[in-house]
């Protein structure tokens, strides 16, 4: 009981102390989802990376290919004036265009070092669609990523693949990647192309300007600084390349089991699919299975279901 003529301190408003108990909440759950985003940031950044080092382990020409495509590419995207965001988009988009020519329909084509036939070109054709599908789960992280892998053999006045776009429509990432894909394509010697030089490179992107290639991209990519740079990362990687005759070392397997973690795919295979217990297609190598020879009349243009198999040509 309070003493005779004290005075008591005002009661509280209960909706001042529930406004505060609020805001205190809000900011709470504000800082765990933040915290929660940056941690799925950090795991989408070590899959791309984890991608990015398989590219390299199954195709190592088109690994090095990729990564003098994303020099380029930072070059004119800087010129141009793009932000340190678009940048990194423009280069993730760089670093993973090819990725779907590592996919098994076309990797034997790719590899096989002779003069592509018709079928054969309309088969590598499917390579922007099949890589887009590999990057798809990363889109929620990386929108610009499947997108940009999938338009990046877009052309300007709309005669380009898959999709046939038109100017602008065509992403800004797959316009410039363009432009750098081009570039190196032909001045380094790639399995189904000889190596032509610089200024020949140049001549083509001039030619292709309002067709091909943005134009405005085009006249960034002819100031002399930029010329400069081009060319000093062109000297700076180009080596004769070499024929690997051996599979590389394998690498140390961790003796430590790793977490059990669950995948969509282990769940029940959706309705049309194969049985969970044999997940493979009936034609597709396994453990009582020997990988046969890839048979170059089979991979045409993109179907769903391909040819039968020539029986009458022997394995190699």
């Amino acid at each position: 009981m309070m003493p005779e003529g004290a005075e008591s301190d005002p009661p509280r408003s209960l909706p001042v102390v529930l406004g505060a108990s609020a805001a205190t909440l809000g900011a709470a759950l504000l800082a765990r989802e933040r915290r929660g985003r940056r941690r799925a940031e950090r795991l989408a950044a070590a899959l791309s990376e984890t991608l990015l080092n398989a590219i390299d382990a199954t195709d190592p020409e088109t690994g090095a290919h990729v990564r003098r495509v994303a020099r380029y590419a930072l070059i004119l995207a800087a010129a141009a004036g793009a932000d340190d965001a678009t940048r990194h988009e423009i280069e993730r988009v760089a670093l993973f265009h090819d990725i779907g020519k590592i996919h098994e329909a076309l990797f034997d084509i790719i590899h096989e070092g002779t003069e592509l036939t018709a079928d054969e070109r309309r088969a590598i054709a499917t390579h922007p669609a099949r890589g887009a599908a590999v990057l798809a789960p990363l889109a929620g992280f990386y929108p610009e990523l499947p997108a940009g892998v999938l338009a990046h053999h877009e052309r300007w006045d709309g005669t380009g693949y898959p999709q046939g776009l038109v100017g602008t429509r065509i992403p800004y990432h797959a316009r410039v990647v363009s432009i750098a894909d081009t570039l190196d394509a032909i001045t380094h010697r790639r399995r189904y192309g000889h190596a032509r030089g610089f200024r020949e490179a140049m001549a083509v992107i001039r030619a292709g300007r309002g067709t091909q290639f943005d134009p405005t991209l085009v006249d960034r990519v002819e100031q002399p600084e930029v010329l400069r740079q081009i060319g000093d990362v062109m000297r700076s990687t180009h080596r004769p390349a070499t024929r690997h005759t051996e599979r590389r070392a394998a690498v140390p397997i961790p003796t430590e089991p790793g977490p059990d973690v669950s995948f969509r795919w282990r769940g029940d295979a959706p309705a049309g699919d194969a049985p969970a217990g044999d997940a493979r297609p009936p034609d597709r190598p396994g453990p009582d299975r020997p990988v046969p020879a890839r048979d170059r009349s089979r991979v045409a243009a993109p179907e769903p279901t391909p040819p039968a198999r020539d029986s009458r040509r022997s394995p190699r």
